[in-house]
């Protein structure tokens, strides 16, 4: 059997990017939606002219016109959504529906990816408002998937190193402090973190996977489970001082909610359980589930301690 032809649905946007040079790479033929609705944005038309050579294929589709996604769909064996589902830039994740309506309606998708790449959202059904409506409009696609019986993997990421590690898991900055920061308690319970070009190399690597199918796939590399501390400590040892430090109790945490923008509410209550209940690391993977880092051995991830040598 060949490789697998795919279709990404928000190849311009932060994660998608990468997964669209990942899926070449990895030697698929690679297709990318070029939606109407992009307008001025001439930066993300850049973006899909350079995808064209190196190779990719730019297939014209919009989600206000069902019939031209599942013409797209029909070109492609593998559907990766990387749609955005972050409060701070765009949060498109409901728009998937119309995908796995027109992936049912095409026929042919041997699997689909939707755009997950963080937290699993079936762990999160405890989660605080605002913040759960990230977890439940996922939940509401992974619905919709299932029962429409579309062969899926989901991709559970963890924390985008240039989200959470470049800024030492700081609010409201992505570079790490030279002074002061600030812990979340007691800084100790661990976190997983991800350079984001491996997050798309082990999600391109699970599509033709017999194992991944059905699944959740968890990305835990060993090396990269550390806490807020030792993050710290990393970057310490990287610039030769130690950080002036402020520990943060979870009561005095969740006050911050109050009054706030929503999109910064919706934020903090992800932060809470992150790094105050530590819901990345505080379960086995079960008969679901499966690890990208023992199914991959050979990927050679990006240590943290390097990813934060670009900072220093």
């Amino acid at each position: 059997m060949g490789k697998s032809k795919v279709l990404v649905v928000g190849g311009t946007g932060y994660i998608g990017r990468r997964i669209v040079k990942a899926s070449l790479e990895q030697g698929h033929e690679t297709y990318v939606i070029q939606r109407p609705e992009l307008g001025l944005q001439i930066e993300k038309l850049q973006r899909l002219l350079s995808f064209k050579k190196q190779g990719a294929h730019i297939v014209e589709a919009s989600f206000s016109d069902h019939k031209s996604l599942v013409d797209a769909i029909k070109k492609v064996d593998v559907v990766i959504s990387a749609i955005s589902g972050v409060h701070i830039r765009t949060h498109s994740i409901g728009l998937q529906i119309k995908l796995v309506d027109a992936i049912k309606e095409a026929g042919n998708v041997k699997r689909f990816l939707p755009s997950e790449f963080g937290l699993d959202p079936a762990r999160m059904g405890h989660a605080l408002e605002p913040g759960r409506v990230t977890f439940d409009d996922k939940m509401a696609v992974r619905k919709a998937i299932e029962e429409a019986n579309i062969p899926f993997t989901y991709i559970s990421a963890n924390l985008f190193a240039g989200y959470f590690a470049g800024s030492l898991s700081q609010m409201g900055s992505f570079v790490p402090p030279r002074d002061k920061v600030h812990l979340f308690g007691d800084g100790s319970l661990k976190a997983i973190f991800l350079d984001e070009y491996d997050v798309a190399t082990y999600t391109i690597k699970t599509i033709d996977d017999p194992r991944t199918l059905n699944k959740t796939v968890y990305l835990r590399p060993q090396d990269n489970i550390l806490s807020q501390g030792e993050l710290i400590g990393i970057w310490e040892k990287l610039i030769g001082k130690e950080l002036e430090k402020t520990y943060i109790p979870p009561e005095g945490f969740l006050t911050t909610l109050k009054g706030l923008d929503f999109k910064l509410q919706v934020a903090i209550g992800h932060f809470y359980h992150i790094f105050y209940e530590g819901c990345l690391t505080n379960f086995e993977i079960g008969e679901g589930g499966e690890e990208a880092s023992k199914l991959y051995p050979e990927v050679n991830y990006t240590r943290m301690d390097e990813y934060l040598k670009a900072y220093v």
